[in-house]
C-alpha cells in the first residue's frame, strides 16, 4: 500500500521552483544561513534512516555536485559519527562543487571522511542502505551517461535487497510532473525538504518512493504564506459532514435524481456500475437510459435502478425531464445510438458527468461549457488534447489543466494520482492502489460524482469527494488483497464511508 503514509503529510503542494522560492526567502529574507537548512535537511534525513531502519550497520551514499549531493554529504557526516560502516561515491566532476555544498563536504572530510569515485563492481558491496543524493529538483533534461549509471546501481542493489533512502526527490524523477527523465531510483523511503513536490504524489512518482516523509527544515510560517501552493493533497472530508445530516422527514426527491445514459449492445455493466455507484452513495433516485434488452436484465439484478429501453433520441425526453444530472458515457459505444444519445444530452442542459465513450465523441467534435465533470484515463486525455498517451503521462498536472482550459468546467484525470482541476485549483489524490486497475471502477466513479452532484454539492466540491471517496474506497476493499478486486466491491465500502 502506497498511501498509508500520507496521512501525516502536509496539504500544500509545489513545484520546484516554488520551493527554490521558498529557500530564497527563508535565506535571505529570514537570515537563515543556506549551510544551516542544508544541516537540518541532513539530519531529517538521518534521523528518518534511523527510524525506518533501526537495526541497520553498513550505509554507503552516492553524492552529485550540487546541493542534493551537499544534503548526502552531511548525511555521511553524522553516520561516521553515529558509527555506521560507510562508503561515499561521488558522481560527477568534484571541481563543481560550490557554496553550502562544499562546506559540508568540507565538514564531512574534518569527520574523516573521503568521497570515491563510483566504480562498476560498486553495486555488489554488501551494503545494507544506499543513500541517493544525486541529484535533485533542478533536473531539467534526460539522465545520462555516469548519472544514469549511479541510478542504475542503485536499482540493481535494491532488486538484491538492499534499502534505499532518496534525499528530497528520487533522482531522475521530475519534481513537477511525476515523469521519469530517462530513468530514476526506486526507493523505499523518500525524505522531501521545505515542500512536497507535486511530482511525489502522480505518475511515475508512486512508484519511486514506495513512502514518503517530510520535513519543513523549521521554515517560519511566514515564508510559506509569500508562495502560493500550485496544488493541494486531496484528503477525504467526512461526506456527512460535507452533505450535512439527513432531515428526518425528507423524501427522496431531496437527494436529486441521476440519469444514466449509456450501455450499449454488450455494454450493459458499465451502465448497471455507474448507477448503482450513485444509488450507494446516496442519490434519491437513479434511472439508466440503456438498449431495451438491457433494461429488463438491469432492473432484475438490481430492481431499485430504474431501467428504462431508449432507442433514439426522443425517448430520452421523459428520462431528462426528471432527472438533476446526468452521467453520460459508461457503455455508451461509439455507434449511431451513442452519438443520437450523446447529441441530445448535449441539447439538453442538464450538468453532465462525461465519462468513456462520451469523451471518445466528445474529442471529435470538441464543444467547451462550465457544468460538466469530464474524467478521462490517459488514454481518453490523449484523444481529447489530440496527443499521443506519452505525452498526457509526460506532464499529468499540465494534462489536466489543459483538458479543463479547453473544455471548460471541472476536469479529472485518472490514474496513479488521479489530478482534479477546477479552473481555481489543482488538487491530487495520493489514495488508492493498484488492485483499482481494473474494469469498471471508472464507472464507479463516475456515478460517485453523479450521485454527489444530485444531491446538491457544488461540482468542484463533487469531483474532489468523490475522487477521494473512491480511492479511500478502493484502499479499504484492498485490504482483503488487491489483486482480484473488482469494482461492485466498492458499494458496501462506499455505503459505510457515506455514514
Amino acid at each position: 500500500m502506497h498511501s498509508h503514509h500520507h496521512r501525516s503529510l502536509p496539504h500544500s503542494l509545489y513545484t520546484a521552483a516554488q520551493v527554490r522560492e521558498l529557500d530564497r526567502i527563508a535565506i535571505e529574507e529570514q537570515g537563515i544561513p543556506g549551510i544551516e537548512l542544508m544541516e537540518r535537511a541532513g539530519r531529517a534525513a538521518f534521523d528518518a534512516l534511523r527510524r525506518r531502519w533501526p537495526r541497520l550497520r553498513s550505509i554507503a551514499v552516492l553524492c552529485g555536485t550540487g546541493n542534493n549531493g551537499g544534503d548526502g554529504f552531511v548525511v555521511a557526516r553524522l553516520a561516521r559519527q553515529a558509527g555506521y560502516e560507510l562508503a561515499v561515491y561521488q558522481v560527477g566532476d568534484a571541481g563543481r562543487i560550490r557554496g553550502d555544498a562544499l562546506t559540508a563536504r568540507r565538514r564531512m572530510q574534518e569527520a574523516g571522511v573521503e568521497a570515491q569515485p563510483l566504480t562498476d563492481d560498486v553495486a555488489r558491496q554488501p551494503v545494507e542502505l544506499w543513500v541517493d543524493a544525486l541529484l535533485g529538483t533542478g533536473l531539467s533534461g534526460e539522465v545520462g551517461g555516469p548519472w544514469a549509471q549511479a541510478i542504475d546501481t542503485l536499482n540493481a542493489a535494491r532488486a538484491l535487497g538492499a534499502g534505499v533512502l532518496a534525499l528530497d526527490i528520487p533522482s531522475g524523477l521530475h519534481a513537477d510532473t511525476g515523469a521519469v527523465m530517462g530513468c530514476a531510483v526506486r526507493a523505499d523511503l523518500c525524505v522531501t525538504f521545505i515542500g512536497v513536490k507535486q511530482g511525489l504524489l502522480t505518475g511515475q512518482g508512486v512508484d519511486c518512493c514506495a513512502e514518503l516523509s517530510f520535513d519543513d527544515l523549521a521554515v517560519p510560517a511566514a515564508v510559506f504564506e509569500r508562495v502560493p501552493a500550485a496544488a493541494s493533497r486531496l484528503t477525504c472530508p467526512d461526506p456527512a459532514t460535507a452533505l450535512g445530516p439527513r432531515r428526518r422527514a425528507a423524501h427522496k426527491g431531496d437527494y436529486g435524481h441521476v440519469l444514466v445514459v449509456g450501455g450499449d449492445h454488450g455494454m450493459m455493466g458499465a451502465a448497471r456500475l455507474a448507477g448503482e455507484a450513485a444509488a450507494r452513495v446516496g442519490a434519491g433516485l437513479v434511472s439508466i437510459g440503456t438498449r431495451a434488452e438491457h433494461a429488463t436484465a438491469i432492473a432484475g439484478a438490481r430492481p431499485e435502478l430504474m431501467a428504462r429501453g431508449v432507442d433514439g433520441a426522443p425517448g430520452l425526453a421523459p428520462l431528462l425531464a426528471r432527472a438533476t444530472v446526468v452521467a453520460a458515457g459508461p457503455g455508451l459505444g461509439q455507434g449511431h445510438w451513442g452519438r443520437q444519445m450523446l447529441a441530445a444530452l448535449l441539447q439538453a442542459r442538464l450538468p453532465l458527468v462525461m465519462d468513456a465513450d462520451a469523451l471518445n465523441l466528445l474529442a471529435a467534435e470538441p464543444v467547451r461549457r462550465d457544468d460538466w465533470v469530464l474524467t478521462p484515463h490517459p488514454a481518453e486525455a490523449a484523444r481529447l488534447l489530440g496527443v499521443a498517451v506519452a505525452d498526457v503521462e509526460a506532464n499529468r498536472p499540465g494534462a489536466a489543466s489543459e483538458i479543463q482550459q479547453r473544455y471548460g468546467g471541472v476536469a479529472v484525470l485518472k490514474g496513479a494520482g488521479s489530478i482534479v482541476v477546477d479552473g481555481v485549483e489543482t488538487g491530487i489524490c495520493s489514495d488508492g492502489n493498484p488492485g483499482m486497475a481494473s474494469g469498471g471502477m471508472g464507472d464507479v466513479l463516475t456515478g460517485v460524482i453523479a450521485g454527489l452532484l444530485a444531491q446538491g454539492l457544488p461540482a468542484p466540491r463533487a469531483t474532489r469527494l468523490g475522487v477521494c471517496l473512491h480511492a479511500a474506497a478502493g484502499d479499504r476493499a484492498a485490504q482483503a488483497g488487491q489483486r482480484g478486486l473488482l469494482a461492485s466491491d466498492l458499494f458496501p465500502v462506499l455505503r459505510e464511508l457515506m455514514g
